[in-house]
């Protein structure tokens, strides 16, 4: 679902340092105590965020003969997460005509699988992360705008790979980004309790 508005890099590089530079200023931020805080993702913690922003991706990078050594996210959250974006950033950064084969998505460059199914994994997850720690996501109007069009016309595809929840009800006037999410199946008013 890589799909790219007026606000965000227009090459996997780029967007992958723009959108990894968003979770790594709100990992950043986080206090020892925030890892524990609920995520709008049922059953995620915050920390359950990061985790899973760097344990798939790099079981998926196997694809493409790239074999990255575990992380523990627990035991240092913000140096694992700093890490995973270097190691990353270094494949897109230099991605040597590398091809990622993967039963569910087929074969492409490693570049181009990095962009479609991880950042903007990151990207969206970021709004996640955002929320968890009592702030307010931008994930970009157009950005936002784009993504949802993308994803209406294989609405029922997305459902039934389980990677999102039933959609939430919104306004017809909501704002892109509330529409999104909504459609990815968060609660844009969603708010941390306590």
């Amino acid at each position: 679902m890589a799909q790219h508005g007026t606000d965000a890099p227009d090459d996997p590089a780029g967007r992958h340092a723009c959108d990894a530079a968003r979770i790594t200023a709100l990992v950043e931020g986080a206090s020892a105590d925030d890892w524990s805080r609920p995520s709008p993702v049922p059953e995620w913690t915050a920390l359950d965020v990061v985790k899973h922003l760097v344990e798939w991706p790099r079981d998926f990078l196997k694809g493409a003969g790239i074999d990255l050594e575990p992380l523990d996210v627990d035991a240092d959250p913000a140096a694992a997460w700093k890490r995973h974006v270097a190691d990353v950033q270094s494949i897109l950064d230099d991605p040597a005509g590398r091809v990622l084969s993967n039963p569910n998505t087929g074969d492409k460059p490693v570049d181009e699988a990095i962009d479609q199914f991880y950042t903007a994994d990151i990207w969206a997850h970021s709004w996640d992360l955002a929320k968890a720690l009592g702030r307010e996501p931008d994930l970009g109007e157009e950005r936002c705008r784009a993504a949802l069009e993308g994803m209406k016309p294989i609405e029922q595809l997305l459902r039934d790979s389980g990677q999102f929840g039933p959609a939430v009800p919104v306004a017809d006037d909501a704002s892109p980004q509330d529409k999104l999410v909504a459609f990815i199946g968060r609660d844009p008013a969603w708010r941390p309790e306590g």
